[in-house]
């Protein structure tokens, strides 16, 4: 049974995201602080996480940043903040998606589903996969997830090496950014398109000679964005 860790400090909102994941065949367990969630986190025994940003003791920031030193699964920050700095930072600590307070039970359980399927999708696709792809002087090893530019290796996080991926397997096809939420998050966007935003800046910092000016991940204005050598 998929395994899920709640790190949540207010027991209603735990009992209900807990209620709602048990009823759709969930295994979950709950963490009410910071350090109670990175201790559970790191025991490995989990398959996603469900963070909350405010926490008691290590926010929500510190237990993601932890957490990702070690384990790959997806980590879904929820939060009741509407500042897109929040957001950001959340990203760019290695969280996969988030969830703004206040939000709907059967959200909460679409978002768990689309992240476990992508995440499962893409341990088999590398399981099968073993050549690498080059696009300039950008080389992926499909079968250990490991991205070279200029054969250095860049650390990647999950969702970003998924968007890497399919952009490069989908050269110079424009893809806006609602349809790489769908296609990468496997979630509906509903308009939200931050956090395709924020992964793309990422790429290109990452990837870029000068991520101001970027010479594969281009932004088609009024459409979306297309990868090119």
């Amino acid at each position: 049974m998929t395994k899920i860790l709640i790190i949540e400090d207010d027991p209603q909102i735990a009992k209900i995201e807990r209620d709602y994941l048990m009823v759709n065949e969930y295994d979950v367990a709950i963490a009410k602080t910071g350090d109670e969630g990175i201790k559970a986190g790191l025991t490995g025994q989990y398959d996603l996480i469900l963070l909350d940003l405010m926490l008691p003791g290590a926010d929500g920031f510190t237990v993601c940043r932890k957490l990702r030193e070690t384990l790959d699964i997806p980590i879904l920050m929820v939060t009741a903040r509407q500042e897109d700095i929040d957001m950001i930072k959340g990203l760019g600590l290695g969280a996969d998606d988030y969830i703004t307070k206040p939000f709907s039970p059967s959200i909460l359980v679409a978002h768990v589903k689309a992240n476990l399927a992508q995440y499962a999708r893409l341990k088999q696709s590398g399981s099968r996969a073993t050549g690498d792809i080059v696009a300039g002087n950008i080389r992926i090893q499909t079968g250990s997830h490991c991205v070279f530019v200029n054969d250095r290796e860049i650390a990647m996080k999950n969702k970003e090496y998924e968007l890497l991926l399919f952009l490069v397997t989908n050269m110079d096809v424009v893809f806006s950014k609602e349809t790489l939420y769908e296609r990468i998050w496997g979630f509906d966007a509903m308009g939200d398109s931050a956090t395709v935003v924020v992964h793309i800046n990422r790429l290109r910092e990452k990837l870029e000679d000068d991520p101001s000016k970027p010479k594969h991940i281009l932004t088609i204005w009024g459409a979306g964005y297309r990868f090119v050598v």
